[in-house]
């Protein structure tokens, strides 16, 4: 059966409805980088999943392709996760779309490595006759955050990050957002075929110990 992430790690991908406290382990991802209103039809962020699925997926097929890789095994391409910030700001302000910058991302199994991902971008762009080379291969170490899995329209974010925030200074910690640190979501529902009040999205953002 193929690995599913969501179910291997349910610690970071299915948190309950309540803030917690938790160490995120560093792991490598697929990631574009990109600014401005992910909503815009056919916009910078579109373009950036068009990128990341391609990629991600010529590594997940890459059996298929003949590319034998030390250490593979079948699994579900983990879901796209977003970290998102305002220059000039500590946090997120959602209502700000115009002035967002982002990175898109899709974490990667182990036995991707650079030289996994160099062959993925190779073998995508001569399929699939794009430009890959915005995506890049990126390594985090997210540590400690505060995470909640928030139910409902992603409008409605701010509430449940008010109530995250106010969590995690009630258990003696300070946010920690800064240049490397941002807010922090994982979809688990796809907006197009979902409900709005039952898309499910994990949210983190950084801390540290006051």
């Amino acid at each position: 059966m193929p690995v599913d992430f969501k179910k291997q790690y349910k610690e970071f991908y299915l948190p309950p409805t309540t803030p917690g406290v938790v160490t995120v382990p560093e792991a490598s991802f697929l990631c574009v980088r990109g600014t401005g209103d992910p909503n815009e039809e056919d916009g910078a962020y579109a373009h950036a999943l068009e990128l990341l699925y391609g990629v991600a997926y010529t590594i997940k097929m890459s059996p298929k392709a003949g590319y034998a890789i030390d250490g593979y095994f079948e699994y579900v391409v983990p879901p796209l996760e977003g970290f998102w910030w305002i220059d000039g700001l500590a946090g997120m302000d959602a209502a700000r779309k115009a002035d967002l910058s982002w990175m898109s991302c899709i974490r990667l199994p182990d036995f991707a490595t650079r030289d996994v991902f160099g062959w993925a971008i190779e073998q995508a762009t001569r399929k699939k006759k794009m430009d890959f080379s915005p995506v890049e291969y990126l390594t985090l170490d997210e540590g400690a955050c505060v995470q909640c899995m928030h139910v409902g329209p992603y409008d409605a974010e701010p509430a449940t990050t008010a109530a995250m925030d106010a969590y995690a200074v009630e258990k003696g910690y300070v946010l920690d957002f800064s240049d490397v640190r941002h807010h922090h979501e994982i979809y688990l529902g796809d907006p197009r075929r979902t409900a709005p009040e039952k898309l499910r999205t994990v949210i983190r953002h950084p801390v540290r110990k006051a």
